[in-house]
């Protein structure tokens, strides 16, 4: 459906990821869209929005490219980041600019299939698709197979073939620059500015960082997790378990 060409404002730029959890105190549409507002500001080239109603908050809030998922849990099936076309035509609705699927091979809801989703979004939606991926081969067959317009190395570190990756996976990155003609984007794990150099330098179009900007929950339970008191409360729980 696009052309690199189409994402030329991406190139070389930082998306930042602006979600909160359900259960963080930071969930609220009205403080995604200052996040976005903030990653406007500063220099972001595109931010990545969870949820339809975050989505439309955060789109009359920004002008730079919304990166659109619902992320779904559905009992009995590992895939949630928009894992049907509905969740997909929800978030298209909503504002935003791309889709991004889970591009994996896993089963999806309702026997959805990957390829049909974006063939659908293409034709039905008239939006590109970005697939999150978490292997070389799930990438190949997601953009040869099913269509996708961008790959994103998300879901590198939370599959079960993946899970003991902790850090971006810059090997990955390497081959599909080095194979793809589409856009591959480096998503997940990236922590410091260093991280983010090295997926340039490993051929990356665009980065997503999200914990590492605007992650506040996480962000302060590693510090909490650094002072002497919360050192102090470990030493002396691992001393009456013993």
């Amino acid at each position: 459906m696009s052309s690199v060409a189409q994402f030329d404002s991406w190139r070389g730029g930082l998306i930042v990821s602006c979600q909160a959890s359900a259960e963080s105190a930071l969930s609220d549409p009205q403080i995604i869209a200052a996040f976005a507002r903030a990653a406007e500001r500063n220099g972001a080239i595109g931010v990545r929005i969870d949820g339809p109603a975050n989505i439309r908050t955060a789109r009359a809030a920004v002008s730079i490219p919304i990166v659109g998922i619902e992320k779904m849990r559905v009992d009995g099936f590992d895939v949630y980041i928009t894992p049907t076309y509905e969740s997909a035509a929800r978030v298209a609705t909503s504002g935003a600019d791309v889709l991004a699927v889970d591009g994996t091979p896993r089963a999806r809801p309702n026997g959805a299939a990957l390829q049909d989703i974006i063939s659908r979004a293409h034709a039905e939606l008239h939006r590109p698709v970005m697939a999150d991926i978490a292997s070389f081969d799930e990438a190949i067959a997601a953009v040869e197979t099913a269509g996708a317009d961008l790959i994103a190395t998300t879901l590198s570190g939370y599959t079960k073939e993946t899970k003991s990756t902790t850090h971006p996976d810059f090997e990955l990155l390497r081959r599909l620059t080095s194979r793809l003609k589409v856009p591959v984007i480096c998503e997940g794990h990236v922590r410091t500015t260093e991280d983010l150099r090295r997926a340039f330098d490993c051929g990356a179009f665009a980065v997503v960082v999200g914990k590492a900007i605007t992650g506040v929950d996480w962000l302060v339970r590693q510090y909490v997790a650094a002072t002497p008191g919360q050192r102090s409360s470990n030493s002396r729980m691992r001393s009456e378990q013993k």
